[in-house]
């Protein structure tokens, strides 16, 4: 029965087979220079070009490289989490196939892992992409990133990370959320660090990503921040806000009774009326939504098995 190789390497590509070539060329080398053996987990994500029969070439002459081939583009993220699926190393390493990160960065971040991190995230010191519509944008989106999940990278868009097997197999990943892996990762207290990577600019095919991601980036924030502080325990974020309204509501129409009953002052016409009622009715929906939101969070956790906690070992 063959052994299961220690590394495995997983690459999304999309219409990259101007670079696939010299992309196997530079990987397979420094890959085969590790000890304990190496996978190469492909992912065709709906590729136009001839990316996959460049691909099938490949691993008839290496079966070290498995290949997925999607029917569809479902986009990066989708194709990390086939790839973290099927990947059966002790260690995963993650990169795009378009050549910008530099593969001999590789070794240097595993004996980084080695030092006691589960996850070695790339920094691109000296970025080679366009100031205003590549770098602008990704350092503020770095920015806000790191101030909302209290995981700090100085680089979230990098794809050269390294991971331990156990993180990968504990996340599920959806929309954009690729980028956010050590921050959803956070909650299983993991020890994350990050180090300067090369960064090298685009020779071949052209660049997928557009100023638009930002805002899908945004939307995937707050669906992570979400999952973080109240994926557990909705009630908290929800329920806040109700109690809050309703209490602002009542105060209100509190302080509109006194005046009414003590001061003459009619009710009538009065917009702070609408607006206390508005409160307290706002505050009965917020609470409503928080106990649906319990309900839900507790069938998704009970229907699927999924722990509220990982372990990292057991001595007994």
């Amino acid at each position: 029965m063959a052994q299961d190789p220690r590394v495995s390497l997983v690459t999304p590509m999309y219409n990259e087979a101007d670079n696939l070539d010299r992309f196997f060329a530079e990987i397979i080398p420094i890959l085969e220079g590790l000890k304990g053996g190496f996978e190469i987990l492909a992912i065709d994500d709906g590729s136009t070009d001839s990316t996959y029969e460049k691909l099938q070439n490949q691993h008839n002459s290496d079966n070290r490289i498995k290949v997925i081939r999607f029917r569809s583009n479902f986009g990066q993220t989708a194709a990390f989490s086939a790839g973290f699926k099927h990947s059966k190393g002790d260690i995963v390493i993650t990169i795009d196939a378009d050549l910008q990160n530099d593969p001999k960065d590789i070794p240097g971040m595993i004996k980084k892992l080695d030092e006691g991190f589960d996850i070695v995230a790339g920094w691109r010191y000296h970025r080679q992409d366009k100031l205003f519509s590549r770098r602008l944008p990704s350092l503020l989106a770095n920015k806000l990133i790191s101030w909302t999940t209290k995981v700090h990278l100085k680089d979230y868009g990098c794809s050269l990370k390294i991971f331990r097997k156990d993180i990968v197999k504990n996340i599920q990943l959806y929309g954009e959320m690729h980028r956010f892996i050590p921050a959803v990762a956070s909650w299983m207290g993991v020890n994350v660090a990050e180090v300067k990577v090369n960064h090298r600019p685009r020779i071949a095919g052209v660049s997928k990503y557009g100023i638009d991601r930002s805002i899908r980036v945004v939307l995937d924030l707050i669906t992570v921040k979400f999952l973080l502080s109240y994926s557990t325990s909705p009630i908290q974020i929800f329920g806040l806000i109700g109690v809050t309204s309703g209490a602002l509501g009542f105060l209100v129409a509190l302080w509109m009774s006194i005046q009414k009953l003590f001061m003459g002052i009619p009710l009538g016409g009065r917009p702070a009326l609408l607006l206390a009622v508005m409160l307290i009715l706002i505050g009965v929906q917020f609470v409503s939504i928080g106990l649906v939101a319990e309900m839900l969070s507790r069938t998704y956790h009970e229907s699927q098995g999924k722990s509220t906690y990982v372990i990292k070992n057991i001595l007994s």
